[in-house]
């Protein structure tokens, strides 16, 4: 797995014309997968036996949810959370494409109360900044995967530590400086970070600054 800073949405530049779907391969069981769709395509709707998170990384779509077809908007930096079951096709929206991270989590996986399912949230204000401190909220758990949100008050440091397992870091708000096994890399809101598992490192807010991390259990 190679890791350092890049960017979904330019790594996964949408094609005209073209669905593609590549596997992220994070961890051991291949759960994640990026999506890009080139304008004028679409997902016609399935379901899944698995609860799912989808994170826009680029472009705008509608998602059809459900039976009934609720329709809401996926951008950037926006997520929806649906139960196992449930019917969902994807639209593009525009000119630009769009492209998506889709998780997959294990049946039976624990949610958090503020995910609600088939509605759309701004990831970033899903989490408030704390004076002088580091907070962060698990969204969803697994025995093979998390994926939570943390915000740093300005100057505040994650101290160097090893992960369990592969993790996909996004920054959502902000800058910081992720020191990667004697490697600095600067980092801002839209670019991602991939670690490997059990690489050592930090993260160091510079100024206010918000991520979130999906995290495999190994």
């Amino acid at each position: 797995m190679q890791t350092g800073v890049y960017s979904i949405s330019k790594k996964h530049v949408p094609k005209a014309g073209m669905t593609i779907s590549t596997k992220a391969k994070i961890g051991n069981k291949s759960m994640v997968q990026h999506f890009s769709l080139g304008s004028g395509t679409d997902i016609s709707s399935e379901a899944y036996n698995n609860p799912v998170i989808y994170i826009g990384a680029y472009g705008t779509g509608l998602f059809d949810i459900g039976a009934d077809g609720n329709k809401v908007q996926m951008d950037s930096q926006k997520i929806v959370f649906l139960h196992e079951g449930t019917l969902c096709g994807v639209n593009t929206v525009g000119e630009t494409g769009l492209v998506y991270t889709e998780i997959l989590f294990e049946k039976g996986s624990k949610m958090n109360e503020i995910l609600k399912a088939n509605e759309v949230f701004d990831l970033k204000n899903m989490i408030d900044y704390e004076a002088e401190s580091i907070a962060n909220i698990d969204l969803a758990s697994s025995q093979g995967m998390k994926f939570m949100i943390l915000s740093f008050d300005d100057g505040c440091m994650l101290s160097e530590h090893r992960a369990p397992g592969d993790a996909l870091f996004f920054a959502l708000e902000g800058k910081a400086t992720i020191n990667y096994e004697g490697k600095s890399y600067p980092i801002k809101e839209g670019e991602n970070f991939r670690f490997e598992k059990n690489g050592l490192h930090s993260v160091k807010a510079e100024g206010r600054f918000k991520m979130a991390l999906l995290l495999t259990i190994e």
